[in-house]
This record gives C-alpha cells, structure tokens and sequence, in this order.
C-alpha cells in the first residue's frame, strides 16, 4: 500500500482480544479504504490511541482484564480521547447493556454477528455525525476561513503564510473553540502523545500563530491565566 494513498485514510483501531475477528473487520476495512491498527487489550489499544490518534475505536465488549465499558469509560474521562468515536461490538441482545453503553458515551453499537457492510454503514454514520466542521469541510470564525482539504488559511479573502505547525494549531483550536486547553494538553492534541517537546515550544508557536493571523485577529487566540489557551470569538 502506498503511503499516499493512505495519508487521507480514516484511522480506525480494533480493540478485539480475538484474532478472527480482528482479522475479518480489518479485511472489510481496508478494502473499504480505511486504515486499520489492531490492540487485544485495553492497555496496548490506550499506548496506541495516545500515540496514534485514530479517527475511531471499534471496541468489543467482553474482553478479559479491563472490559469494554470500562476503558470506554476512562476514555470519556479524559479530555484527550473524551472526544474519539467509539462503536461497541457486543454479542449480547441484552437492552441493559446497550443502554448502559449508549450512557457512557458510545457512539453506536453493533451486535455480533454482524456483515462487513453493516459494519462500513455504521461507521461511515457515526464519522460523519462526529467529525466536526474543518476537519474535512472549511470553517469560519470571524471571516478567518481555514479549508482542510487545499491547507490554505485566509483573513477577510486575503491568504494567511502559516507554517505547518501553526496550521495544525489553528486547526485544532477552530474545531474545539471557546474551551480552555493547559500547554501539556496542547501537547498531546497537536503534536501527538508520543513527542517529547517542552510546553514552551507551545507559547513560541502560539506567538507565530498570533503574528500570522495579523491585528485583525489575533484577538481569537486568547491567552488564559494559570491554565493555557483559548480559541475564542468572544472577546474574555
């Protein structure tokens, strides 16, 4: 598989302590275009959702050691993953299960056994209900418009010159606003979990993103005492 091709690709990780069944889902995945990475407990599908970021987790829900729901759980608590679309693969018909899924924060859900295109049709549902505006669509605030797709960034229809960091800062910060983020925080969402760079790097990147977005508005990215940043059109 070429790189190329994959580098817009969904990342999808299967978190599945059984071989068959990882196997098959990731088959059916890959040849409906996705990239697939597979875990068999909750401890190794953690290090690689830090590390990897993938678009979506299909869980199954009886897994020995840390089940399912458990590490659905402790994903949703933690702002780093909180957000990451989770589609529980359960053998149980049992309605108490699913409602308890659905209240921990489950995406969907999907009984086994299932076929690999009810699978790639839910999938396709919850990523497009989940995936927030400038992720794959342009989004605006305040006539700064950034498309995802060409990487261009413009002020009141002129270009803004951004560096490929403060691309991806911009970009995290317009698709989470008016939510305060910490440096280490930052950290794991923009350069990813397993890179080892001082917090101070952030407030050098967040001074070249400022000086880009030029007076008009550098007003966005707003500096929040004793905690970090916020991207906001509210002026604090």
């Amino acid at each position: 598989m070429g790189q190329k091709m994959m580098s817009a690709s969904k990342r999808v990780l299967i978190v599945d302590d059984e071989a068959p069944i990882r196997e098959m889902i990731a088959v059916a995945l890959e040849m409906a275009g996705y990239d697939c990475s597979e875990a068999d407990n909750a401890q190794d599908a953690h290090a690689q959702i830090v590390d990897n970021k993938p678009d979506m987790v299909l869980l199954d829900w009886m897994m020995p050691g840390t089940s399912g729901i458990e590490f659905a759980r402790r994903l949703r608590k933690d702002e780093v993953t909180a957000d990451i679309p989770i589609i529980m693969l359960t053998a149980k018909t049992d309605e108490d299960n699913k409602i308890k899924g659905l209240e921990t924060g489950i995406d969907d859900y999907i009984t086994k056994p299932f076929s690999p295109r009810e699978l790639v049709a839910r999938l396709k549902a919850v990523l497009r209900r989940t995936t927030p505006r400038g992720v794959e669509e342009p989004v605006t605030v305040d006539s700064l418009t950034l498309d995802p797709v060409s990487h261009r960034v413009t002020a009141d229809g002129q270009p803004v010159e951004l560096g490929p960091t403060e691309f991806r800062l911009l970009q995290f910060f317009m698709t989470h606003p008016d939510r305060a983020y910490s440096r280490s925080q930052l950290l794991d969402m923009v350069w990813g979990g397993n890179v080892y760079v001082e917090e101070r790097t952030v407030d050098v990147h967040i001074r070249r993103l400022r000086k880009a977005l030029g007076e008009r508005h550098d007003y966005l990215v707003q500096t929040v005492r004793g905690t970090g940043y916020r991207f906001s059109a509210q002026v604090a």
